[in-house]
């Protein structure tokens, strides 16, 4: 049985939902600014190639986070546009499952870089 999509298109698909979060997830941008400062900070402080690559996986989880969260909330307006106890409570999981991620990427972000930040402020 043949696919009626190319596998190209499923780049495609996939670039366009990643633009759809940019364009309408507030939350989305910002993790995306924050990645950006967090990069180049790992630039400037030299990091190990070993702490960035915790610095990206961290990155790449609480970004595909907050995809799963706007995929979750538009499904749910769309099969529930009233509000329902079961609806909340999956936007509500979903947006839940972005803040463990983006606590914990704080946390991540203060161990891979405490070191060179007080090695840096006190020269």
């Amino acid at each position: 049985m043949r696919s009626r999509y190319r596998w190209s298109s499923s780049f495609r698909y996939a670039f366009q939902g990643i633009t759809y979060g940019l364009k309408t997830q507030r939350n989305l941008r910002v993790h995306v600014v924050c990645a950006v400062l967090a990069a180049g900070a790992a630039a400037f402080f030299h990091l190990s190639a070993v702490k960035w690559a915790i610095l990206l996986l961290t990155i790449a989880v609480v970004i595909a986070a907050e995809l799963i969260n706007t995929a979750v909330e538009s499904v749910v307006d769309l099969t529930s546009p009233e509000q329902h106890p079961l609806a909340k409570a999956a936007k509500d999981t979903a947006a839940g499952a972005v803040l463990v991620c983006a606590i914990f990427a704080v946390i991540i972000g203060i161990v891979l870089f405490y070191d060179p930040v007080t090695a840096w402020l006190s020269k």
